[in-house]
């Protein structure tokens, strides 16, 4: 009877916690390092519209103010795939939601293998794109389609002076707060892409080509 009594509870529990357990797997992640840190997924309401199509350098600022991560690319110093490119993601951010300057600033170590490839040829590209946010799941776009939108940025990775440090360090932080904890020992730096080359697909017929300038002179949303 006792055992009978203890099945019947099992089964109880399990109809009662199922709806949570699947919206605990289904439910994509939010706020990609913790709620209430400058994250625009974290208050998704405030998730601004895509700017128009017509305007690629707004749209590449749009991009980069709103990812905070992206794929770098360098040619490899590692033994095997020397002279080979190689890509590793990478944090960044260009400032807070909403406030970024365009300027992809990065925290980097040299123990880093992608940072080992800079120090002897600086040149890199930088992928971006809205699939790391909730636009591209909301409407229904594959990461490799136009539609979901996605930004490369090519020229060359450098230290940042010391009358741009604080202006780095509060762009990252604000985003990634976890980094503030991470080993000194490490001997961390702060670094940023210095921009040549923009391309940006954000609708069929290939890629748009955005210069510098006009990308740091379009109007950040």
């Amino acid at each position: 009877m006792a055992g009978c009594a203890c099945g019947f509870v099992r089964a109880v529990l399990a109809f009662l916690l199922a709806p949570a357990l699947v919206t605990l797997l289904v439910a994509p992640a939010r706020g990609r390092g913790g709620r209430g840190h400058g994250d625009w997924d974290a208050a998704e309401l405030l998730l601004p519209p895509l700017p128009p199509r017509e305007n690629a350098a707004l749209v590449a600022r749009f991009v980069t103010n709103l990812c905070d991560w992206g794929a770098l690319a360098t040619i490899s110093t590692q033994e095997g795939v020397r002279g080979r490119p190689f890509a590793d993601v990478l944090s960044l951010s260009d400032g807070p939601p909403g406030k970024g300057s365009g300027v992809p600033y990065f925290y980097l170590s040299p123990l880093q293998q992608s940072v080992g490839d800079l120090q002897e040829n600086p040149y890199a590209t930088l992928t971006m794109s809205l699939a790391e946010t909730n636009f591209c799941r909301k409407y229904g776009f594959d990461p490799q389609s136009p539609l979901c939108a996605h930004i490369i940025l090519s020229g060359t990775v450098i230290k940042v002076s010391e009358t741009e440090m604080d202006v780095a360090k509060n762009s990252l932080f604000i985003r990634h707060p976890e980094m503030k904890t991470w080993p000194s020992s490490h001997n961390w730096f702060f670094a940023k892409l210095n921009i040549t080359n923009i391309w940006v697909l954000d609708y069929f017929g290939g890629p748009k080509i955005v210069t510098p300038a006009e990308y740091y002179n379009a109007t950040s949303q």
